[in-house]
């Protein structure tokens, strides 16, 4: 499996990512083959990478047996379409454009019983911690669920999502959610630094905290609840500062925005799945 042809379509930083992923997992460099259109991406990656480059999607993708659409949702259109004439029926494609539909993919491509899998990776992909859901349709064989799975897993966590209609809640939990964390350590800083530390002992303990916590709440297989019980003592710091999170609604705060994230993935697949003229 890992010697066989990978294509990447587009070779930005989430396809740099899991590039730099598979290489380190054992993935053969010499059979990844990157097509973009920016020649300075393509020199960024062959500085970086022993991989073959590109400028033409069909040459980079002849015998391949994975292509990986790593562009962005707005080109995916006008990418398959091109691909569609020389399309392998034994060829897995996986879509990491955020929002498009299976069903809208096999359409522009317009190839029979062609297997794809979409997938919604996440940013800290960038630094080997992702977590990515993965949604496959009906042609997709076994070996091929396993050959996405093992390519995502390169670069984190990989978890599969039988419903597609889901990936909205997907693309609002852990598409979106590290700019929720970002935003939750940038609030936690600036009140330590507003009751008198100094802004880089304010950084580097938040950071480190949140670290911590996730860290301990993967390795415990206790829930994140029982996890924050047991910090927090009766009467004491911690107890005080959550009551008054819950008194400020934070619970409903965050529930509403999954929420907005979630009907705006799926507004967003709606209008990028419609047929250009």
């Amino acid at each position: 499996m890992k010697d066989c042809k990978i294509t990447f379509i587009g070779g930005g930083n989430m396809a740099q990512s899991l590039i730099g992923g598979l290489i380190e997992d054992g993935f053969n460099p010499q059979h990844i083959h990157v097509s973009d259109s920016n020649t300075l991406c393509l020199e960024t990656l062959s500085n970086k990478y022993p991989v073959q480059t590109y400028s033409d999607n069909l040459t980079a993708s002849t015998d391949a047996k994975v292509v990986i659409l790593a562009v962005k949702p707005q080109q995916l259109q006008s990418v398959l379409k091109e691909l569609s004439p020389e399309w392998q029926s034994n060829r897995l494609l996986i879509s990491i454009a955020a929002g498009i539909k299976l069903d809208d993919m096999a359409r522009w491509l317009d190839t029979d019983d062609v297997a794809i899998v979409r997938a919604m990776p996440n940013t800290p992909s960038l630094v080997q911690a992702g977590a990515a859901a993965l949604c496959a349709n009906s042609s997709v064989s076994t070996q091929q669920h396993e050959l996405a799975e093992s390519i995502l897993r390169a670069v984190g966590l990989a978890i599969w999502v039988e419903d597609e209609d889901k990936m909205d809640a997907v693309t609002a939990l852990s598409g979106s959610g590290p700019a929720y964390f970002f935003l939750v350590m940038e609030a936690m800083e600036f009140a330590a630094k507003e009751m008198g530390l100094e802004a880089e002992t304010a950084r580097l303990l938040c950071l480190q905290t949140a670290f911590g916590a996730a860290k301990m709440a993967l390795e415990s297989d206790e829930s994140t609840a029982t996890l924050r019980e047991r910090v927090t003592s009766p009467g004491g710091t911690t107890e005080r500062a959550l009551h008054e999170l819950d008194d400020g609604g934070l619970r409903g705060l965050f529930e509403n925005a999954l929420i907005a994230a979630a009907l705006r993935s799926r507004e967003l697949a709606n209008q990028l799945g419609e047929d250009h003229a």
